[in-house]
């Protein structure tokens, strides 16, 4: 294996990794805000907008729930941009030790064993880059939705607790009932959340399938005395096949979530408290 690009790689995938929990938060805060909302002030900054923006009883997000909502997007672009670039590297490092696994055919069975870990390693390494890929698009394209994870998860009292029981109420009322503004907004945007992640879902199933196939053409052009290549062939279909049907299972379940999202944003709050 060679050394140089395989140093190179480790280093990149070991920086990316540090840069994934250190950056965000530091340019989301920078970059075209003003600063008011940071990591540290984010969940109360949310609560409290949050209480503001149901008073103010209308559609459009009050200046306090603009700059919290601003804040979390910029975060998540530039997570899903350091993921995205960590994800191509970990791509490129798996390949490496898989061809250097394959041309092991001189080295001791320590030296192949050690070799094949590293190679699951890196490939679970990429799954991982993967979903937070995914996670951070969705969470950039309907940032509302995905701060109202950071509203309390258990009883809550003053002035939020009274927004939060209203928030309930709402969501319980019947479908004639009319939808105070902000509610609407949440439901609109909990849909778009949803859908977001169906589409990338989607995407990366029609990349797993394509993998997939690719997985089993070499298997099976791939000389019967050739074990090894036909054993990673077949491991990597199998692993393609499987992640297809898992991304498929998301796929559907948000799919179902943004055609009807209501049912599953009245459960979402009347889990939290």
């Amino acid at each position: 294996m060679p050394a140089r690009p395989l140093a190179l790689l480790v280093g990149a995938v070991v920086a990316l990794i540090a840069a994934l929990f250190i950056v965000p938060p530091v340019l989301a805060e920078h970059i075209a805000g003003d600063g008011s909302v940071d990591q540290d002030n984010l969940a109360a900054s949310f609560r409290t907008a949050f209480v503001e923006y149901w008073r103010a009883g209308r559609r459009d997000f009050t200046p306090g729930m603009d700059r919290a909502v601003d804040y979390w997007f910029r975060f998540h672009v530039v997570k899903a941009v350091i993921a995205a670039i960590l994800l191509v590297v970990v791509v490129a490092l798996g390949m490496l030790v898989w061809r250097a696994f394959l041309r092991a055919r001189d080295l001791g069975t320590g030296r192949r064993a050690a070799l094949a870990a590293a190679g699951v390693f890196v490939t679970m390494l990429g799954a991982g880059a993967l979903a937070t890929v995914m996670a951070n698009i969705q969470g950039a394209v309907a940032p509302f939705s995905s701060l109202l994870t950071l509203l309390p998860s258990g009883a809550a009292g003053g002035e939020l607790g009274d927004t939060l029981r209203r928030v309930r109420e709402g969501l319980d009322a019947p479908a004639s009932d009319r939808t105070p503004p902000a509610l609407d907004l949440m439901i609109d945007d909990f849909a778009r959340y949803h859908a977001a992640l169906a589409v990338v879902a989607g995407l990366v199933a029609v990349v797993l399938i394509g993998l997939a196939v690719v997985a089993w053409r070499r298997f099976a052009a791939t000389d019967a005395a050739d074990r090894r290549a036909r054993r990673l062939s077949a491991w990597f279909g199998v692993l393609a096949v499987a992640s297809t049907l898992v991304v498929l299972v998301v796929v559907m379940a948000n799919v179902g979530t943004t055609a009807d999202p209501k049912p599953a944003l009245a459960a979402f709050f009347e889990g939290g408290w």
